[in-house]
């Protein structure tokens, strides 16, 4: 078949194609498609009725020309004298198959252009999208909750003989651990206008890298409660994409990106467990597609489960103590551990002194138990210093807490902390021959820390045992002392997800 006109002008059209996903038919003729809705009934849409059916299309083609107006082109209809009621169905012009982002990734192209230009159009929609109380309710931490239930309960559904893929228990208890303490960060989010109406099906397979920019298909269509979301959650959607595509330093990137654009301040630990939630949702869709018969797609839902639980596992809320005496090295793994982890360090040394109204790097030297370091100023020191790492945990960060935590009260407050933060604490022990610690206090140059040998010594003749406590040695390199804190904070090692708090960028 050839197009019309000049026959010097003439090129083959595209092949005539179909595709099938788990609710619809798509049939490629010429330069259009056209997308027949399945007469399925699925728990979380139902289109078994023609009726159904044509509200399911026309929601497509309106929503969908906010994204793409140039493609959606609008309605039609197979009229066939056997059915009560004329089928209906969504016209699209039809995009090169070659440019879809999905096939560029796999052949290893080079999209960061692209996802620049994706990260851009989203953000500057979600600036502008439809907000309201029923937006809002959708962003609440409930609401989400409620989203993870039901898709928990769907998947124990789809499961044969009721086994569940491995790792959907860990998925659950890991998913209302974090959701558990966190109600104040899905409140600010609200408060923030992060909630909208927004695409909520963002994937590279819907996305074409046209010369005159990006065009993004196919947003969600069937439940609006599903497309209100945290602008965060539907960026995140694509992120999971490349991943499963193979190109996660792209999702970091993309990611990265838009943040940039939409001035989001989240948390790494919210990205994280927005790009599990969204590999869960893709993970149960692949089940679905199991039952139908779709081949591959069961080996498909077991990997999607494996990545949620892997950003789930990094996405984790940690208070990490990081203790020992004056000399010990807590201070500089303290340091090191928090810019490693791209975490909120908190020292009772600056804060001591905040809370005296002098500047850090002053000296306020005195007697062991004495000045700013008697009992009082250390219970006040402590209490504010457990106070900022409650609010920040709250919020999903996790903190690295620098001080000698020798008194026990003190530990006992801190595990208070983290349970009603639904946190996980790590306590970090630093130790270090007696002549080294003699050593570093006599050489150590005016700093936040006050203590001398002579104080060292009085509090070494005190010091309780910390049983619970990583025993951390400090007298090597400070890569070593790293690592074992790192293995203490990270028991999955490698199991990691990608590291969103980094500043990605194109590779030269």
């Amino acid at each position: 078949m050839l197009r019309s006109g000049d026959p010097q002008d003439r090129e083959p059209l595209p092949r005539a194609e179909v595709s099938e996903t788990h609710t619809a038919v798509v049939f490629f003729v010429g330069d259009r498609a056209y997308k027949l809705k399945k007469p399925v009934e699925l728990g979380f849409l139902d289109y078994t009725t023609v009726t159904d059916r044509r509200v399911a299309c026309e929601r497509e083609v309106a929503l969908n020309r906010r994204f793409a107006p140039d493609v959606y082109l609008g309605l039609g209809e197979i009229h066939s004298p056997d059915a009560e009621a004329p089928e209906p169905l969504v016209v699209m012009r039809r995009m090169p198959a070659a440019r879809r982002l999905s096939r560029l990734v796999r052949e290893g192209a080079t999209v960061y252009d692209v996802l620049r230009a994706v990260a851009r159009q989203l953000a500057a929609w979600h600036s502008d999208a439809p907000r309201g109380r029923d937006v809002d309710a959708q962003g609440t931490r409930d609401a989400l909750s409620s989203r993870w239930e039901a898709g928990f309960a769907h998947v124990r559904a789809l499961s044969d003989s009721g086994v569940v893929p491995d790792g959907v228990a860990e998925v659950e208890r890991l998913v209302r651990r974090y959701l558990a303490g966190r109600e104040r960060l899905f409140d600010s989010r609200i408060e923030q206008g992060r909630v909208v109406d927004g695409h909520g099906d963002l994937l590279a397979e819907d996305i074409f890298c046209l010369d005159d920019g990006p065009r993004v298909l196919d947003c969600l269509e069937f439940d609006d409660r599903l497309r209100y979301v945290d602008g965060l959650d539907d960026a995140a959607f694509l992120a999971m994409d490349l991943e499963q595509l193979g190109a996660p330093e792209a999702a970091a990137y993309f990611l990265a990106r838009y943040g940039e654009y939409s001035g989001d301040p989240a948390p790494p630990s919210l990205r994280h467990h927005y790009v599990a939630y969204r590999a869960f949702v893709r993970a149960k869709v692949s089940l679905i597609q199991a039952r139908q018969g779709a081949p591959g797609a069961e080996t498909t839902s077991r990997r999607l489960v494996t990545t949620a639980l892997r950003h789930l596992r990094t996405s984790v809320v940690c208070m990490t103590l990081v203790g020992g005496l004056p000399g010990s090295g807590k201070s500089t793994l303290s340091g090191a551990l928090a810019d490693r982890l791209g975490v909120t360090l908190l020292s009772s040394d600056r804060l001591r002194k905040e809370l005296a109204g002098i500047p850090p790097e002053q000296f306020a030297t005195a007697g062991y138990g004495e000045g700013l370091y008697a009992p009082e100023w250390t219970a006040r020191t402590y209490a504010t210093l457990l106070d900022r790492a409650s609010a920040l945990l709250s919020c999903g960060e996790s903190v690295v807490l620098d001080a000698t935590w020798s008194d026990a009260a003190q530990r006992a407050a801190a595990l208070r902390v983290a349970e009603h933060t639904h946190t996980d604490l790590v306590a970090l022990h630093c130790h270090v021959p007696d002549e080294v610690s003699a050593a570093r206090l006599s050489t150590r140059a005016p700093g936040t820390s006050d203590a001398d040998l002579d104080i060292a010594t009085a509090m070494a003749a005190t010091e309780p045992p910390w049983p619970e406590a990583v025993a951390v040695d400090t007298s090597g390199p400070l890569e070593s002392a790293v690592a074992r804190a790192l293995a203490a904070v990270h028991p999955w090692g490698t199991g990691q997800a990608p590291v969103f708090r980094r500043p990605y960028r194109e590779p030269d």
